[in-house]
This record gives C-alpha cells, sequence and structure tokens, in this order.
C-alpha cells in the first residue's frame, strides 16, 4: 500500500535534516496554543499531536501543565529526536507512538485530536474516510478536533509529495455529520527558507459519537 512507502520518505527527511530546517518548522506554535487555550482543557485532558514528530507544541504543552500527551508519528526518527529533546520530563507525562495514522487503533479516547499538516497528505477517497472514521472512533463525545491543511491559496506539494489543498466550505463537509465546524481561520506561515504557506484552520466538536462509525477498509 501507499501509504507503507511513505515511512520510508518521512525517516529520510527526519535523517537528513533537522527540525530547525524542515518547511513546517515553527519556533512558537501559537496558533495551535491559541486555539488549546480557548477550549480551556483541564491539565488531565487527553490530548493527541497526529504527526506530532519532532514539533515543539509537545514542549509548550509540557511547559503549560499538561500531563495525559500522546505523541503520534509515522517516524521513528522524528520520535527519537523529540524524546531526546525533551528528557526525562517527557518520560511520564507523553505516551509516543510510532504508527501511520492510517493503522492508528486507538486504546483509549481523547478530549483534543490536534493535526497541523498530517491529514492534507492524504489524497485518495478512501484514506480520506478512514481518517475520519479513525477520529471519530477515537474523540469522546463533546470533544474537539483542530485540523491545519494547506489552503487553497497554498502550496500543492510539501516535502516531495503531493497533497490536497482545502476550503472552509470543502474542509467542514468532509468531517461532516460527525463533527460540527466551530471556527475556521487562515494563517500565512513562513518557512525557515522565508517561503509563504497559506494554512487553513479549523476546529470541530465531535457531537455525533452515538456509535462507531463503520471502520474504512
Amino acid at each position: 500500500m501507499q501509504h507503507k512507502n511513505t515511512r520510508d520518505h518521512w525517516e529520510a527527511i527526519y535523517k537528513e535534516k533537522d527540525a530547525e530546517n524542515l518547511s513546517w518548522y515553527e519556533v512558537f506554535p501559537y496558533i495551535s496554543l491559541y486555539i488549546i487555550t480557548q477550549l480551556k482543557l483541564s491539565r488531565d485532558a487527553a490530548i493527541i499531536d497526529v504527526g506530532g514528530g519532532d514539533s515543539h507544541l509537545v514542549d509548550f504543552l509540557l511547559r503549560e501543565g499538561y500531563r495525559n500527551i500522546t505523541i503520534l508519528d509515522i517516524s521513528q526518527t522524528a520520535i527519537n529526536k523529540a524524546k531526546a529533546r525533551l528528557g526525562k520530563q517527557s518520560e511520564d507525562k507523553v505516551n509516543w507512538i510510532v504508527s501511520d495514522i492510517l493503522d492508528f487503533k486507538p486504546s483509549g479516547t481523547y478530549d483534543f485530536w490536534h493535526d497541523r499538516a498530517t491529514f492534507h497528505f492524504l489524497t485518495d477517497e478512501n484514506s480520506i474516510g478512514k481518517y475520519v472514521s479513525i477520529a471519530h472512533n477515537a474523540v469522546k463525545e463533546q470533544g474537539h478536533i483542530s485540523l491545519g491543511t494547506f489552503s487553497t491559496k497554498g502550496p500543492e506539494v510539501c516535502s516531495g509529495l503531493y497533497i490536497r489543498q482545502y476550503s472552509e466550505d470543502v474542509l467542514s463537509r468532509t468531517f461532516h455529520p460527525f463533527f460540527q465546524k466551530i471556527r475556521c481561520l487562515n494563517h500565512m506561515h513562513f518557512t525557515p527558507a522565508d517561503a509563504e504557506q497559506n494554512f487553513i484552520f479549523c476546529l470541530f466538536n465531535h457531537q455525533f459519537n452515538h456509535s462507531k462509525h463503520e471502520e474504512y477498509k
């Protein structure tokens, strides 16, 4: 399957480059932190960062006192780099999972699902549907999901892979009826090379978790 080959792609990228040289790197992930702050999550809230890898979001979550964090990434190298950076402070408060998101079988449920620039790498309808199914089954009823993707004004390719651009309307329809849009915002991200990447971030509420969604095969 295609997503199995993707693992080698990301392993190569994280082995060749430090986080500070990757296009999605943020010194301070303020959009994500703003969304989390607005939700007023308890410090015991179960938070998962999908594609979190070597992102520094987990650093700030730990600094703010969150203690039930899961970081999922397809790359073992990315996870290892984050573990080395954080040291002992992450041992009891962070659950590290190396997995393709399409293979993810959560053992529990989450109050908050965060994804900045992972979902848009899924370009076929079956993979997109499976992602929605996994999120639907993994997020608690009345929980939230935050998605950041390239907008229709953003790039068409990232790190050598084609992505799928989204508008607010298309992203909302993709996650309906399991997730109800709360709000969306556009954001211009500047890469370490000072290139512009236009993102759309949407926050959804999980209101339709009365039954498990049939898994996509």
